[in-house]
């Protein structure tokens, strides 16, 4: 059965947009890439005593069940060198499930739609780029409605001449 995700992807190591460019097109090998927002530099949350994150969001069209699929995803962030040394620390790829068609899981492992994405600029920004009118299942408020909803506060930015398209931009100049 055809689905409609939307990931959240972030990297504070290393080349961070090449980071999220490899990435997308990893997650290529688990659905049809639909959509990818701009890439915002964001401050970090929780543990703020690190680099800012490059993040974007991504559409993902798939037919992969949300166990496939978030087996796929720690398949990708493991392949593309994350390792997981400190709770909320820094990584070079972390790639999150917000939202998978009107899907609600409760797992040990997998909690749909993310437990913390109407809290989070870094997320609803990107996303509400691509997917504005998406609805929460369990809040049943769109993107928009829950991004315009945060209280002011934690910096997020649109990366320019970052996003995912930039480097055959560049390579198409030369």
């Amino acid at each position: 059965m055809h689905k409609r995700v939307y990931l959240s992807l972030g990297s504070n190591v290393g080349d961070r947009a090449g980071n999220l460019r490899t990435a997308i097109h990893h997650l290529g090998r688990l659905g049809k890439v639909a959509a990818v927002s701009s890439f915002y530099e964001t401050e970090p949350v929780e543990l703020t005593s690190q680099p800012w994150f490059l993040n974007c969001a991504l559409q993902l069209d798939t037919e992969k069940t949300p166990r496939q699929l978030i087996h796929g995803v720690l398949a990708i962030e493991q392949e593309l060198g994350r390792r997981r040394e400190q709770k909320k620390g820094p990584r070079n790829i972390d790639i999150d499930i917000l939202l998978f068609g009107n899907s609600v899981v409760q797992a040990r492992a997998l909690t749909i739609p993310h437990p913390a994405m109407h809290e989070r600029r870094f997320v609803l920004e990107p996303l509400a780029e691509i997917a504005a009118d998406a609805r929460h299942p369990l809040l049943k408020r769109s993107v928009r409605e829950l991004r315009d909803a945060l209280p002011p506060g934690q910096e997020v930015k649109r990366a320019s001449g970052l996003g995912p398209r930039a480097s055959k931009a560049k390579s198409l100049e030369e």
